[in-house]
């Protein structure tokens, strides 16, 4: 069964539920009323039997008879049948009583239902008034056919406005549900489904908005990657295969020109190992891996030692390196620290210095290199982006752009900014998981 079908059967049902009790408790309270009416009149009759004042009887519509205390009748109506119950509340063995009986009508013709009344007279048995209740028991009928038809009609009244209310309050999610079928159809997640409102169908809405927005997005990062990826791959890959082609061609080439060729292609498969590395460690960035602790300043110690012998010509200053515990990936935050130190030794040159400082959870490094131009400054930490100073250098842009996500992964930040006195400055931060202090 469908939701709007299972929401229309509850609220049907408990509309249900709820008319019938209303109706039963209804009944027996009219039936109450009805029967206390003829109770007290009756009672009042029993009080005066034969009550008869200038002519006029009140009760004349009643059935009068009393009982001695032996159990024989003194006075009475054929119409009232005297059993053992009266009896003995005309002996005294027994109080009085209201009850309903069945007699047969005069002449046989029928039956009669009557309510009856038997009070005990002390010392002088008991009187019976009975009455005819034909016309109430007639009432009654009708009241519960008309409570038989109201509820009827108020449940499928109810059924009908459950119907309705259910159809419009699941228009949003069938909304969202013939989206998501042609997405999944299409493969196209731009498409969007209608917003409005505060109720919680429209935060629904809003946040499946935002679901295929995130989905988007994270699908054109995908094909933006794929398509960079292809592209930078390509121009070693061209290179490779031109090289080996000269190597295995019928030129003969002289010891000199072999030996170019040998170290162009030891080069180009350098550059394709360096670009594959970093294309796995953005792909594996938002893989799910087990954090752990480790010194930040032992990892940023290591990776100065490595700088040093990787740039003999560069002056590596270590300023204050605080004792710094982060919680996250220290392989990962390793090509981090070295890419952006790689960076700084690449544009520093023989002769040039870098200094590198680690304190309340930032790690700033700094060159004396030319520093970022303006145009290339909001876009260094973008995925393949060279800058035209950096296209003659090796590198395939992805550098930075690792930097970027390790930040990222860690909870933190990465800005580059041109420092005072020329250079470029490199700042990481990472409050969110890195305290000062040592592992144990």
């Amino acid at each position: 069964m469908s939701l709007r079908g299972r929401l229309t059967l509850v609220a049907a049902g408990v509309v249900a539920v709820v008319v019938v009790l209303a109706s039963t408790a209804t009944y027996f309270l009219m039936r109450h009323q009805l029967y206390s009416q003829v109770d007290s009149q009756l009672t009042e009759h029993a009080k005066n039997p034969y009550a008869n004042s200038n002519g006029f009887n009140p009760y004349q519509q009643d059935y009068v008879a009393i009982v001695a205390p032996d159990g024989e009748r003194t006075a009475d109506s054929a119409a009232i049948p005297v059993d053992v119950q009266i009896r003995r509340v005309a002996g005294g063995q027994a109080h009085g009583f209201f009850r309903n009986i069945t007699v047969i009508a005069t002449g046989g013709t029928g039956t009669l239902p009557m309510r009856e009344v038997v009070v005990p007279i002390s010392g002088q048995g008991a009187v019976v008034v009975a009455r005819d209740i034909a016309y109430i028991n007639h009432d009654l009928e009708r009241l519960r056919l008309v409570l038989v038809l109201v509820s009827l009609g108020g449940i499928i009244v109810a059924a009908a406005a459950a119907r309705l209310l259910s159809t419009a309050t699941l228009a949003p999610v069938r909304r969202l549900t013939e989206a998501a079928e042609r997405i999944a159809s299409t493969g196209d997640p731009s498409e969007r489904v209608p917003e409005g409102g505060s109720d919680e169908m429209a935060l629904l809405g809003a946040s499946f908005n935002t679901m295929l927005a995130a989905l988007e997005e994270s699908l054109e990062t995908q094909r933006r990657f794929v398509a960079d990826a292809s592209h930078e791959l390509r121009t070693p890959l061209t290179s490779l295969q031109t090289n080996i082609d000269v190597l295995r061609g019928s030129v003969e080439l002289d010891a000199e020109q072999r030996r170019r060729l040998l170290d162009d292609l030891h080069r180009e498969s350098q550059e394709m190992r360096t670009l594959i590395a970093g294309l796995l460690e953005l792909a594996r960035t938002g893989a799910t891996a087990e954090k752990e602790q480790f010194q930040l300043d032992d990892l940023v110690e290591d990776s100065l030692e490595r700088a040093r012998g990787r740039f003999p010509g560069v002056r590596w200053e270590a300023g204050e390196l605080e004792p710094t515990i982060v919680d996250g990936y220290p392989d990962r935050m390793e090509r981090a620290v070295w890419n952006l130190l790689e960076n700084a030794g690449k544009w520093s040159g023989d002769g040039g210095s870098v200094e590198v400082s680690l304190a309340g959870g930032d790690l700033e490094i700094r060159d004396h290199g030319p520093g970022f131009a303006v145009e290339d400054k909001p876009l260094v930490f973008d995925r393949f982006y060279r800058s035209a100073a950096a296209r003659s250098m090796p590198g395939a842009g992805l550098g930075l752009a690792i930097v970027r996500e390790v930040a990222e992964v860690h909870g933190g930040t990465v800005v580059a900014e041109n420092a005072e006195g020329g250079g470029a400055l490199v700042r990481l931060s990472l409050n969110g998981a890195a305290r000062a202090g040592q592992t144990p």
